[in-house]
């Protein structure tokens, strides 16, 4: 059986949820016995999301190997089984930065280079290169960035064509569009989805499947309307209404309207019957919950709700596991030093986790965070950066060195107890130069760490540039802090943890980029019991 390709574009509005769309068509299709890739296309000219801020952008997903890729690439990993890797994202950046460098090696014997054939070959190439990333893959997923009648969209839209037109039989184009309800008018409309199709058909892209995302479902007189005017068989408009309790609906939402079954019959694929039982034992979960759990999260990008998604999903996981409630409030960390009453800034909590991060706003408060949890015993979580937090808390009032800092913060500290990576010292470009993917850490036994995971070696992710110094390994065990994960064949510092103390641990590392609802991340896992216990 030939591949299948599955283009899902959208239309109207922005942050419709393309990405959580694929993913669960994904999840519904992996169900039916399929093997399923996933490939995002972005429009925007950086070459990858690691520079940007994530106020616009959201948070940076971190594959295997290390590349730093858009946050849907996360609800890839957390809805399938599919490989989430360098292959699975492509950005306009990326792409002319090839296509420029073949020209200037002379690849293309001095044609005149365009946007039409080079660019769109170059896309149509990272295409194929997802399909054939793994062996035996039926689907491959083709999320396009942005918004049809963007004008940086337009040189992706034209190679779907191309690439439909190419091969009629193995595509279909899935287009995700908005029907607004206007209160005062107490109306549902259909014209921005019109215009959104009437402008996608103008590219030469007939859409196969119309995805309408929409408050409450629709009627069928409305969905009458959709397949009228944008010659759609009504059958093929599916509302995607918003969920009351949690995306992991979704799929189910989708399955329920037989949106899988029509996609098989378009592209001519089995029709084995989906088996989504455990997926609706964990709703059935989430509707029930046994208790409830309140964690705290202090960071600095908290007023954008995605700076930090995987973070908050993963933390879902570890509750969904105890079959508990999870209740998240947001702490801005540079607020605590303001109020300076930790207690009354940000107490009530039965956790606190700590996010990864960079630069120096908010450190002091983090800081203090990590302070009130030792002292008071509360069960902390450090990430990345909060794991450093950690380490210089400690220093600063258990080991007394009251001047201890990282050197990013402070590149003169006399006590730099973390610093910057040797490999990092020379390094000017700030893009994809971090130590980033997956790397093996060995995990002490009789630790908290090794408790949580099972086991003495495991792979995680990581995207950072300073580490713990080494040099104040000794003093630190001496007085309670315990490094109890360090990198496989090194000494670099992975894991460490506050020994006379409940649940206090800090890993450099990025645990939340490996976790899904029905395979919860062992630390998230082990900390949400802990604040449980």
């Amino acid at each position: 059986m030939a591949t299948k390709f599955v283009f899902v574009t959208g239309g109207v509005v922005s942050s419709l949820g393309k990405g959580l769309t694929a993913a669960s068509i994904a999840k519904l299709l992996e169900s039916r016995g399929l093997k399923v890739a996933m490939l995002k296309l972005d429009p925007y000219l950086n070459v990858d999301p690691g520079t940007m801020n994530p106020f616009q952008h959201g948070e940076v997903y971190v594959t295997d190997d290390g590349a730093e890729t858009d946050l849907d690439l996360g609800h890839y990993y957390r809805f399938t089984q599919a490989t989430i890797s360098r292959a699975s994202n492509a950005t306009s950046g990326q792409i002319y930065d090839t296509v420029i460098k073949k020209e200037r090696r002379g690849d293309y014997l001095g044609k005149t280079v365009q946007v039409i054939p080079h660019i769109t070959d170059e896309i149509k190439k990272r295409i194929l290169d997802c399909a054939h990333h793994d062996e035996g893959t039926d689907v491959v997923m083709i999320e396009i960035g942005g918004t049809v009648g963007d004008i940086e969209s337009l040189p992706f839209l034209e190679a779907i064509r191309q690439f439909r037109h190419e091969r009629p039989v193995d595509c279909i184009n899935l287009h995700l569009t908005y029907v607004p309800f206007l209160r005062a008018a107490g109306e549902v409309k259909t014209k921005p989805s019109q215009h959104s199709v009437q402008t996608l058909r103008s590219i030469g892209i007939v859409p196969d499947m119309i995805i309408c995302r929409c408050e409450e479902p629709l009627s069928e007189e409305i969905k009458d309307k959709i397949s009228l005017f944008c010659s759609v068989q009504k059958e093929r408009v599916i509302d995607e209404a918003d969920v009351a309790l949690s995306i992991y609906e979704v799929p189910l939402k989708l399955y329920e309207q037989k949106a899988d079954a029509k996609i098989c019959e378009l592209l001519h694929l089995p029709q084995h019957p989906a088996r989504l039982e455990k997926w609706s034992q964990l709703i059935d979960k989430m509707k029930n919950p046994q208790g409830k759990v309140v964690i705290g999260i202090v960071g600095k990008y908290l007023q954008h709700k995605d700076a930090y998604k995987s973070v908050f999903e993963a933390l879902q996981h570890g509750a969904l596991a105890h079959g508990v409630e999870l209740e998240i409030r947001c702490f801005e960390s540079d607020k605590i030093l303001h109020e300076g009453d930790v207690e009354k800034t940000i107490g009530g909590c039965q956790g606190y986790l700590v996010p990864g991060g960079f630069g120096e706003r908010g450190w002091i408060g983090k800081i203090m965070t990590a302070k009130y949890c030792r002292e008071k015993k509360i069960p902390y979580f450090g990430l990345c950066l909060g794991m450093q937090v950690m380490c210089v808390e400690f220093a600063r009032h258990v080991l007394k060195l009251s001047d201890a800092n990282s050197t990013e913060m402070d590149p003169k500290t006399p006590h730099p107890v973390i610093c910057l990576l040797s490999e990092q010292k020379d390094i000017a470009d700030l893009g994809g130069t971090m130590r980033l993917g997956a790397y093996l850490c060995n995990i002490r036994p009789g630790t908290k760490a090794e408790k949580a995971y099972g086991a003495t070696s495991v792979s995680e992710r990581h995207r950072h540039r300073f580490e713990f110094n080494n040099t104040f390994k000794e003093l630190s065990e001496k007085q309670g802090l315990v490094i109890s994960g360090t990198l496989h064949n090194h000494t670099l510092c992975e894991i460490a943890e506050v020994k006379d103390h409940p649940w206090m641990v800090g890993v450099q590392f990025h645990p939340e980029f490996k976790s899904k609802p029905d395979q919860p991340h062992p630390l998230f896992k082990d900390f949400i019991g802990a604040t449980l216990g």
